[in-house]
């Protein structure tokens, strides 16, 4: 019997190239394994479309998976109490599906007594690291496959291969983006896009293509941390993400255009559109500023960066991970509330309200006028004391080195 690999497939060309190349190269049984997890924004194409793909390249079956909910209720939602965006920009679309792919990788390699799983990443990108790194923590005892790794090929090769056994295929040597989509956004690559200087082309968008130039005005209400309602209109966490995508999209806003630091050590043009992402990210991030305490809100932020750089990295299942997100999610018990969002053609957003019944915010404190209730008679003492140890300092050490010679 030949040896089975279950293949984490998307449709595209890497992967579907991949199905043939290892059954002619390793004399393999393939069979792939079609996660949703909210890819299916194009209705050009159904995932029945896909599946004949895949038995076209030769694939003994295709699995789809429905993981729109998953993704949403656990993944989704950690990245959104953590406020999680990787070197401050990308709110980690491909690194947040990856380990909900796994997930099912591993299962579907046990229910067909596969020995190995395969991925279609390449030797440069990020994406091979997050599938057998988290693989390995899964499993330990599948092998981890990289056709793409392997054959050599340049993109346009992969395009002849696939025309040479009869996979259709959607990419060509004219548009040859490499698309990445789930329910948090939108990655774009190669094309005209690795040149950094190079303005993208709007070709490849399809969530931020502006079609309303009207200003757009919303109130995203949060429970416990998590979005839950729109104008007071309650929606699972699946649908919100949706509902705002097309919304905040709309008007333009959500693109991304940044040089990326990647794992593996290249910098890369990464592309991106991330409407809901980005507008849900805005406001909680916003409305924590209301209701959390200083330490804790400290804290947490310089806590949100590690965490975003663990999911960049691959580490999903990992036991720091495990522990931020204790944290995190514990900070989340007073983040309730609303947060309204403006926003206007070509691509702005502002945050223009928020409230909430556990704010922080006192208006006798904070205001100027005679509703006025803190003691400003209070600060002298504070101050100075405060300040003591700098003032004892200056007056025995600083005065004479107040200003360091330069090297």
């Amino acid at each position: 019997m030949a040896k089975r690999v279950v293949l984490a497939y998307s449709g595209g060309l890497d992967t579907s190239v991949a199905v043939r190349w290892m059954i002619e190269e390793w004399g393999v049984e393939v069979v792939c394994v079609l996660v949703n997890v909210g890819q299916d924004a194009d209705s050009s194409e159904s995932f029945e479309d896909i599946q004949t793909r895949a038995m076209a390249a030769g694939a003994l079956e295709c699995v789809v998976v429905d993981a729109r909910q998953e993704m949403a209720e656990e993944f989704c939602a950690s990245a959104i109490y953590a406020n999680a965006l990787y070197e401050g920009k990308y709110p980690l679309v491909s690194a947040l599906s990856r380990p909900v792919i796994v997930r099912h990788l591993v299962d579907q390699a046990r229910k067909f007594d596969a020995t190995a799983v395969a991925h279609g990443c390449t030797g440069k990108g990020n994406d091979q690291v997050r599938f057998e790194v988290g693989t390995h923590a899964l499993a330990p005892d599948l092998e981890v496959l990289a056709p793409a790794r392997n054959w050599g090929m340049t993109r346009a090769d992969s395009v002849d291969y696939a025309e040479k056994w009869d996979i259709p295929i959607r990419a060509s040597k004219e548009k040859i983006y490499s698309i990445d989509e789930n329910l948090w956004g939108r990655a774009i690559e190669c094309g005209a896009m690795e040149d950094p200087w190079a303005a993208p082309p709007d070709e490849p968008y399809t969530l931020t293509k502006i079609t309303n130039e009207q200003p757009v005005e919303l109130v995203l209400s949060f429970k416990a941390g998590l979005p839950v309602a729109i104008d007071s209109e309650p929606l699972g966490l699946a649908d919100l993400i949706k509902r705002l995508n097309d919304r905040c999209g709309a008007t333009g806003f959500g693109r991304i255009d940044m040089v990326e630091n990647r794992r593996v050590g290249i910098k890369s043009r990464e592309v991106y559109e991330c409407p809901a992402a980005l507008a849900i990210i805005t406001a909680h991030s916003d409305l924590e500023d209301l209701v959390l305490e200083r330490d804790l809100h400290h804290e947490k932020a310089r806590l949100e960066t590690r965490w975003a750089e663990l999911i960049y990295d691959g580490m999903w299942f990992s036991p720091l991970k495990e522990a931020l997100d204790s944290f995190m999610f514990d900070t989340q018990r007073h983040v309730s509330g609303d947060v309204r969002l403006s926003l206007a053609a070509p691509g702005l957003l502002r945050v223009t309200g928020r409230r909430s019944p556990h704010a922080l915010y006192d208006h006798g404190l904070a205001t100027y006028d005679a509703a006025d209730t803190f003691r400003h008679s209070d600060s002298e003492g504070y101050v100075k004391i405060y300040g003591l140890g700098v003032k004892t300092w200056a007056a025995r050490q600083g005065a004479k080195n107040a200003t360091p010679p330069r090297p």
